[in-house]
């Protein structure tokens, strides 16, 4: 391969494995939506 190729090659895999970190980061900050109650019910189970 020629110089033009490695350099896009070796830019591409950077992208992609930065975007598998910032989408495992986000992931690993955020709780799936279905895994919580229904607002209304959160909300009435903290009221003294």
């Amino acid at each position: 391969m020629n110089k033009n190729k490695w350099i896009f090659l070796i830019f591409g895999l950077i992208f992609l494995i930065a975007m598998v970190i910032i989408g495992w980061d986000m992931s690993s900050r955020t709780t799936f939506p279905g895994s919580k109650g229904n607002l209304k019910e959160r909300i009435e189970k903290n009221q003294p």
